[in-house]
């Protein structure tokens, strides 16, 4: 089975570590896999070493002629059977050289978020008749996602949930953060991981922080923030500065691999006002990690409030500051909480698990078009 996956991604994120996964996963089963993205964009950068035959250009627009005519020459050059569209432009440069050309080769998209519209162009591309089958990493992608497809096309949608891979994640973090930092050993140590977009809502988290100090009175913690920092950044610092909370979060911005962090903390936490998973959930189940998070992507399937975490509406601080109040104050809640979400990922999220639904889609598709 050859397998050519495309992706436009020119940044790094929860959705591109799964993408190593699956890669990695795949030649298990016999999968040969063609990887076509940008040269010098991460995942460039990273595929280096992966099992995977790269094929690279420099920036296309995906609706120029250029990006049609090279989708094409690799397909047919290379023989592929399945194609496997990882990103929304991905998807416009699909459905255009397929028009054009004719590539006539099952094809898969991987959806892995919601977005808050979609534009008529976005619901005509996804409703495109050859996009065979549509994966989503959760019951929450497949409901809001189903809602720009015609009846027809929602039957084919099918949920293949993200994985982790178990043997990469026995690497321990570069160093201690409450050493690097210098937190005390008696702190609270709170951890979140969410690059400085509008969909990670750290504005909430700031004031969850506030609540928990000046309202709950509790002061002996401290929130480490990690990742990539964006025009927004100034928005968050600023908001600490002003609510007078600034000494108890410290942003760390982009850390290579920011998950080998996840057993350090005391608690992870997320206030992500739309998510598609998030893998970070994911990954602190499997170091037992207690979670907070808000009632996004994944989380309502996978976290029941009071029972193996606790969650709270978008947007709702105080709730996260009394649940991290909570957490603080009880370690036997934070044993529990971690031990039921552990036993629970290695039911349904482990890196093997993603290859072996992935390869039952890829074979499903193959049938379907004999």
């Amino acid at each position: 089975m050859n397998v050519l996956h495309v992706s436009g991604a020119t940044s790094w994120g929860g959705n591109e570590q799964q993408l190593m996964y699956l890669i990695d996963e795949l030649p298990k089963h016999g999968v040969d896999q063609k990887f076509f993205c940008y040269r010098d964009s991460p995942l460039h950068e990273r595929l280096q070493d992966k099992p995977v035959e790269l094929i690279v250009t420099d920036y296309m627009k995906p609706h120029s002629s250029a990006y049609r005519k090279f989708l094409d020459r690799v397909v047919k050059e290379h023989n592929i059977d399945i194609i496997h569209l990882h990103t929304s432009d991905a998807v416009t440069g699909y459905v255009l050289a397929d028009i054009i050309y004719t590539l006539k080769t099952p094809t898969i998209y991987a959806r892995k978020s919601i977005r808050r519209k979609d534009s008529f162009l976005s619901q005509l591309k996804y409703n495109y008749k050859n996009i065979h089958k549509i994966t989503c990493l959760s019951e929450y992608v497949k409901y809001h996602f189903s809602k720009i497809l015609s009846n027809k096309n929602k039957e084919k949608l099918v949920i293949v949930r993200n994985g982790v891979n178990l043997d990469e994640n026995q690497v321990p973090a570069p160093y201690q953060l409450r050493h690097k930092l210098e937190i005390p050993d008696s702190n609270f140590l709170i951890g979140n991981i969410a690059n400085h977009t509008k969909a990670k809502d750290l504005q909430t988290l700031v004031r969850a922080v506030h609540h928990l100090v000046n309202e709950l009175k509790v002061t002996d913690f401290h929130l480490v923030q990690i990742g990539e920092f964006t025009k927004r950044t100034e928005i968050y610092k600023d908001l600490s500065r002003e609510l007078g909370v600034e000494s108890y979060i410290t942003f760390l911005g982009f850390t290579e691999k920011a998950s080998r962090f996840l057993p350090q903390f005391d608690v992870f936490v997320m206030s992500s006002e739309r998510e598609g998973g998030p893998s970070s959930v994911i990954e602190s189940f499997y170091y037992k990690t207690p979670v907070v998070s808000t009632k996004v992507g994944i989380v309502e399937e996978i976290i029941e409030d009071g029972k193996n975490g606790f969650s709270a509406e978008v947007g709702d601080y105080k709730k996260i500051a009394e649940s991290l109040k909570n957490m603080k104050n009880d370690p036997g809640l934070r044993e529990v909480f971690a031990e039921k979400s552990y036993q629970l990922f290695m039911k349904n999220f482990t890196a093997k698990r993603l290859g072996e639904n992935t390869l039952a889609v890829y074979k499903s598709v193959l049938n379907q078009n004999k």
